[in-house]
């Protein structure tokens, strides 16, 4: 790894603290959905971890394995040895593996240097040995996909996105036989350099979807949405894996523009399509998943999360402040509030789950992930 000893030193001492199961909580098996989560606590510091709640009922959402993390995290995948990796929310320096439960000093940390930074997702391979991050070359601006290994984090090729600001990558399915491709958003923003998230020259935004071959990164497609204002960035297959789900956000300079914009488009594999909303979304979608009864993306600007048919008609605003995280588990939609998270958000009559009181003050970030 990169980092100096000491660093790791500093980094071991201040996960100790943070590095808190909490089994104690669990409800029985069978009947707890389990999480991936990042957050950020009431104090200002950030934890990565496992939240669980039972199903079905309004028991507490809680804390039951947590890592403290330097900077704020993003994006977060479980690997089939039931460990866990999460990276820094853009421009980031660090990349960690854990497995959830044991102590803070197993985690696994690694450190871009000064040419690189991550930008905030992570996906595994199938078989868990191969790392795939979002990444930007700090000199020239350019986006890339590194492929590392799982073991060691570093670094063993990197791939070309044909763009900038990438963002979330997800894999496509495949025929049998066939190789794996991966889909990567390219979310268009040019920032500065020194800040990395400090927007500059809109007027150039360039964002779009591509397909990567997965062994070789040769691009196979790239394709942009015909309002070069909107950012593609968050991503979702739909149940089938037949049409990919995108959350939007608007940079456009007129305030109206940007509040009308839509915030989901639909992907067949040939053309993206947009798909309005019925009201005024404040031109931010964060996360986005998908049920059996649509499309579902949260809206924290807007305070609710934004519900769209299987074929991306709109169909309303399910109520949530500062909605961001979504998850979906045994088919039901989980949301993530700020005091409160939803369970089969969806539904007429969601089931509320009070954050516990480790988690008071706590602020999810973008992305669960369903743990198990």
């Amino acid at each position: 790894m990169h980092a100096s000893l000491s660093r790791r030193q500093a980094l071991v001492l201040m996960g100790s603290l943070g590095a808190m199961p909490l089994a104690a909580h669990a409800a029985p098996r069978g009947l707890e959905m389990q999480l991936l989560g990042a957050w950020q606590e009431a104090d200002g510091s950030y934890r990565i971890g496992v939240l669980a709640a039972q199903a079905g009922g309004p028991s507490p959402l809680r804390a039951r394995h947590v890592l403290e993390v330097p900077t704020r995290a993003h994006g977060l995948s479980q690997l089939p040895d039931g460990s866990m990796v999460a990276t820094a929310r853009r421009p980031g320096d660090w990349l960690v593996r854990w497995h959830p439960g044991q102590p803070a000093d197993k985690a696994q940390w690694h450190w871009v240097d000064a040419t690189r930074s991550f930008n905030g997702h992570v996906i595994a391979s199938a078989d868990g040995r191969t790392l795939y991050t979002t990444e930007t070359d700090v000199d020239t601006g350019a986006s890339l996909v590194a492929r590392r290994d799982a073991r060691s984090l570093e670094t063993v090729d990197e791939w070309a996105t044909h763009g900038i600001d990438a963002h979330e990558l997800i894999w496509a399915p495949a025929a049998k036989g066939a190789k794996p491709t991966l889909i990567v958003a390219n979310g268009g923003v040019p920032t500065a350099p020194e800040t990395g998230r400090t927007k500059r020259d809109l007027h150039t935004m360039d964002s779009s979807i591509v397909r990567l071959h997965g062994d070789s990164g040769e691009l196979q497609g790239q394709w942009r949405l015909p309002d070069a204002r909107l950012s593609l960035r968050h991503l979702a297959w739909n149940a089938e894996r037949t049409v990919l789900g995108i959350a939007l956000q608007a940079e456009h300079g007129d305030a109206a523009d940007k509040a009308a914009a839509p915030i989901l488009a639909l992907f067949d594999g040939k053309a993206l399509r947009l798909c309005p909303s019925g009201q005024s979304m404040a031109g931010y979608g964060g996360s986005i998943a998908s049920t059996a009864e649509g499309w579902a993306v949260s809206c924290p600007r807007s305070q609710g999360v934004a519900t769209f048919t299987p074929d991306g008609q709109w169909r309303g605003l399910v109520g949530l402040e500062e909605v961001c995280a979504l998850a979906v588990g045994s088919g039901r939609l989980w949301a993530a509030g700020v005091s409160h998270s939803l369970e089969d958000a969806r539904a007429p009559s969601p089931f509320t789950h009070a954050h516990a009181k480790e988690l008071a003050g706590a602020r999810m970030d973008n992305h669960w992930v369903n743990f198990g």
